[in-house]
Parts: C-alpha cells; structure tokens; sequence
C-alpha cells in the first residue's frame, strides 16, 4: 500500500485526536476519521513534511462559525456516508508526515485516502479557516 503525497484538500483516513483528548492526557485517537489536509510545509532542513489536519465528523457543532459543512455531492464523491457532516475548523492535529495514524480507508483497503475536496469548495473551507485562526480559536494537538 503506497502512501499518498501530503496535498491540500485530501481527505484522508486518520486516528484523530481531539484536543480535549490530549488536554486529558491522551496519546491516541479514538476513532479512525476522515481528516482534511489543511497545510503542508516541507521542513526547511530537509525533514518531514509538518502536516496539519482538520476532522471530520457527523456531530453537529455547537458554533457553525468554526465549522464547515460538507455538501451531500461531495460527501459521495469521496464515498463518505449520507449523514450531515463538518470539518472542524478551529483544531487541527499537526505531525511529521507520514506519521503513524494514517488507517486504511474502510472501503478502499489499499487506500490510505477518500480523495480530494473540489479545488474551489477547498477555497472556501481555507478561507473561513484562516478566518477562525486570524481570531486567535485555533488549537493544533501535536501528534510526533
């Protein structure tokens, strides 16, 4: 199973942990997800790549403001269920890429990845995410 290069806007299968998790002394996610690659730096000594990603869930946030829902089409497109959902946008989990809580995709076993997000959706969900950071509400949870 190869895995794929860290791009924005792929939606990839992870071991989320959340930042109430790791405030509670967790080290590993719960539940494997679908994650957004919302940035990717290359290191500038040649390193890993630092990848942060945004989660994705069903559960209704409780401020729309920090959140974005995913269209039903787009939710297909990648073969994601039928249920609302929203990546969460004022926390990301942030590692070295690969790291080691990338999972399989359930219905894609050789797949570490659902796909893309459609460049111009992807737009908007970096816009009202810079928007929430520039206000200072993001939290990065540091996965190394």
């Amino acid at each position: 199973m190869s895995i794929p290069d860290p791009q924005l806007g792929l939606v990839l299968s992870y071991s989320y942990l959340w930042h109430h998790e790791h405030r509670a002394g967790r080290e590993e996610g719960v539940k494997n997800r679908p994650c957004v690659i919302v940035l990717a730096v290359l290191r500038p000594d040649g390193g890993n790549t630092i990848v942060r990603v945004a989660p994705v869930t069903h559960s209704a946030p409780d401020n729309l403001a920090t959140a974005f829902e995913l269209p039903a089409a787009v939710k297909r497109h990648l073969g994601l269920d039928g249920e609302r959902s929203w990546v969460i946008l004022d926390e990301v989990n942030e590692f070295g890429w690969p790291g080691f809580d990338l999972q399989p995709v359930p219905r894609l076993p050789n797949s570490f990845a659902y796909g893309f997000l459609p460049p111009r959706l992807f737009d908007q969900l970096l816009a009202k995410l810079t928007g929430v950071w520039t206000l200072g509400l993001g939290k990065a949870t540091p996965r190394d």
